[in-house]
């Protein structure tokens, strides 16, 4: 009989005044958990604040809470608005997109699963957005970090609207 090796799942504990954080102009991002089993951040955003375009992940699923205030979400060809207490499951290979709502603050947690390196890809955007460093790197980071971006006119005609 073959018996399979496991490995107990690894505690995480991010006790608030060690976490990490990493800002841009229009958002700070908490850095929570970073392992095998999953990834998680919390993100705070601006009024009007733009998170992420239009995107799809190969190998995780990406859950959303809003903690308070109204995040701006694409699912496929659908934008709606969550709220404070909404949850949102996105799972592998569906183009998605987030921002603020118009005229709105979001405080959001995410969480990937199963987890990954996803942090390097978080300093990575801050860098980028504070204009220390160069766009083509996100670019070229898409599968290293498993996130793949896309074109959406969808999102793209919803963020006219915003403005």
């Amino acid at each position: 009989m073959h018996e399979e090796a496991t490995t107990a799942p690894e505690v995480v504990l991010t006790r608030r005044s060690e976490a990490e954080t990493c800002a841009d102009p229009s958002s700070v991002m908490t850095l929570l958990a970073e392992t095998d089993g999953c990834t998680s951040y919390r993100s705070t955003f601006a009024k009007g604040a733009a998170g992420a375009p239009a995107h799809f992940h190969t190998r995780a699923t990406e859950l959303f809470f809003v903690i308070s205030g109204e995040l701006q979400v694409l699912v496929g060809e659908e934008v709606t608005v969550l709220k404070a207490g909404d949850f949102l499951a996105v799972p592998p290979h569906t183009p998605h997109a987030f921002a603020a709502a118009p005229g709105c603050e979001a405080d959001v947690i995410f969480v990937f699963t199963p987890g990954m390196g996803r942090f390097d890809y978080l300093r990575l955007l801050g860098r980028v957005m504070r204009g220390e460093a160069d766009p083509q790197e996100i670019a070229a980071s898409s599968e290293r970090y498993d996130n793949h971006y896309v074109d959406s006119p969808v999102w793209r005609a919803a963020l006219e609207r915003a403005e």
